[in-house]
């Protein structure tokens, strides 16, 4: 039985904001999607990340259906995760609003694709676009990964938890 201080949503229509308090205590990842080539390139914080298959290699991320980067992946076919470490926390905030951070005032190389990878990230997947599903509110993109980089750096990872960014050693 809960205690008296856990909220319960039972019978009848989930509360939104009741949801996404209960799953900010599921601790992820941070990463910027960037995709587009040239002027038309862009980036958008997003957390929700996840691998869906080795073989063929295949990951996921969700969008909202609104998001600014949503119509620059489905045109270009191509993005890259770039998995944000610790010290980049400014960086996810400044790809998070709406008046996003501009890819080409951040530092970044082109990907075997031709999106931008940022220079610092901890990874990075650049990846194919090979499906894409409306869910509810959301876009989910699957991806095909045709080139990674794992730096041989000890960096901390940025993670997402309980609606605040920071480093795994900080969430624990």
């Amino acid at each position: 039985m809960p205690s008296d201080s856990q909220e319960l949503n039972q019978a009848g229509p989930v509360d939104a904001k009741l949801l996404r308090r209960a799953c900010g205590h599921f601790v992820t990842g941070v990463t910027v999607i960037t995709s587009g080539r040239g002027e038309q390139a862009a980036g958008t914080t997003v957390n929700s990340f996840t691998s869906v298959s080795l073989d063929p290699p295949l990951v996921l991320f969700c969008l909202h259906s609104e998001s600014r980067l949503r119509a620059v992946v489905e045109d270009s076919g191509v993005y890259a995760v770039n998995f944000l470490a610790a010290q980049q926390e400014p960086l996810a905030w400044a790809f998070a609003g709406r008046a996003t951070a501009v890819v080409r005032d951040v530092a970044h190389r082109p990907s075997v694709t031709g999106v931008p990878v940022l220079n610092d990230a901890l990874a990075f997947l650049s990846c194919r676009l090979v499906n894409t599903s409306e869910v509810g509110d959301h876009t989910v993109f699957v991806g095909e990964v045709v080139e990674l980089g794992v730096p041989e750096q000890s960096q901390q990872p940025l993670v997402f938890f309980r609606g605040e960014m920071g480093s795994l050693q900080a969430a624990v």
